[in-house]
């Protein structure tokens, strides 16, 4: 199969990871936010992505089940396990540090079959950019400690390739529900004004119900799904919207100088997610086709057909900082800058806030008393 070929050289890629030497200089290039280039950071030699511009490619789920996983493609010489979050993540460095909570972290070179990523988000934020955004963040932060602004220039601030599962699919929905009408009856009441009782007249709204059964059809794509359990869904879901139409082909240059997390959440169970991400839309679908001025849906019973999935890589920037004894985590978009984040409280500035509130509030008392 075209699949397994692929796979297959990819994973020869993956035996033997490139240098990354410069060819200007002789230190390592890393790939340039933005651009289809690999940029040395110390003499600026540049060097074109080798077979950038490859189509993306959905591959169909049914011949998932047909297929051994396959290695993992060449996102780093050592797999790293995190003791302190269980993180999993990549890296040509032996050792580093956790860009999930700064431990310190010790190579582990197992690694098992992975399917490999299809395609790549690539970097468009640098970090100069990051820290413009970071800066802003912070700034916005009311009562925020002054240890928040460190996040911008946080040691533990790193670039990191995140894991998602796309699905596209086709879907008809057989649904059965109710339509609601709305018919106003006229009621008269007893109101008493000025001690006179008056009789007056009111249109008070009901509901009609009548039952409502039909199909309606919607074409998915790219349902997007996070493919590790290591940042809370709803985190990485406040990242979006990702533009998922300028992702590229997956080559090893573009992970270049950054990390990259291997997923561990299989397709199956990411298949199972992207149908529920779809069952509202199609709820809403059902609700569209009943009509009328409400609708209850009793049940809906879809079909799936073509359905299709990829491995796709988001960029992100992860920051990770310490405040009064506790590890605080901030992540940043690295395609719109979107910040989000956990962020500490400043007692003392709360304190001082609301005894500034109370001495205001107790100047306005004492003028008003002597202005009596």
């Amino acid at each position: 199969m075209a699949l397994q070929r692929e796979d297959a050289a990819m994973s020869d890629t993956a035996v033997s990871p490139p240098s990354y030497q410069c060819g200007g200089c002789g230190a390592r290039v890393e790939y340039s936010p933005g651009t289809a280039v690999l940029r040395c950071p110390y003499c600026g030699h540049q060097q074109q992505i080798a077979g950038a511009g490859r189509e993306v490619r959905e591959h169909p789920y049914t011949e998932l089940a047909t297929l051994p996983r396959k290695p993992a493609a060449s996102v780093g010489a050592y797999t790293f396990v995190c003791p302190g979050c269980g993180a999993r993540t990549e890296s040509n460095a032996l050792a580093q540090r956790c860009q999930f909570c700064a431990t310190p972290l010790v190579a582990d070179a197992t690694a098992g079959e992975l399917i490999a990523p299809e395609a790549v988000l690539p970097f468009a934020v640098d970090q100069s950019g990051v820290r413009t955004a970071l800066g802003k963040w912070c700034r916005s932060r009311w009562f925020a400690p002054n240890s928040l602004k460190k996040v911008s220039a946080a040691e533990t601030l790193k670039g990191t390739y995140l894991p998602h599962w796309t699905f596209d699919a086709r879907t008809v929905s057989d649904y059965r529900g109710q339509r609601g009408e709305y018919y106003y009856v006229t009621e008269t009441y007893t109101v008493t004004v000025d001690g006179k009782q008056e009789t007056r007249t009111r249109q008070v709204r009901h509901t009609r119900w009548y039952p409502a059964s039909g199909t309606v059809r919607r074409d998915f794509d790219d349902v997007l799904v996070p493919a590790t359990t290591y940042l809370p869904e709803k985190k990485l879901d406040q990242l979006t919207p990702w533009p998922l139409t300028q992702a590229v082909a997956y080559h090893g240059d573009y992970l270049a100088g950054y990390h990259a997390l291997r997923y561990d959440t299989e397709p199956e169970a990411g298949l199972t997610g992207a149908k529920a991400r779809m069952a509202p839309v199609i709820e809403r679908d059902c609700r569209k086709d009943i009509g009328g001025d409400e609708q209850r849906v009793s049940s809906v019973r879809t079909t799936y057909s073509g359905v299709t999935y990829k491995l796709l890589l988001l960029p992100v920037w992860i920051a990770a900082y310490l405040h009064a004894g506790r590890s605080y985590q901030v992540l940043v978009n690295a395609r719109t800058g979107e910040v989000i984040g956990e962020r500490p409280y400043s007692a003392a500035k709360i304190t001082a806030a609301v005894l500034a509130a109370l001495a205001v509030v107790a100047a306005i008392v004492v003028a008003y008393l002597m202005n009596r």
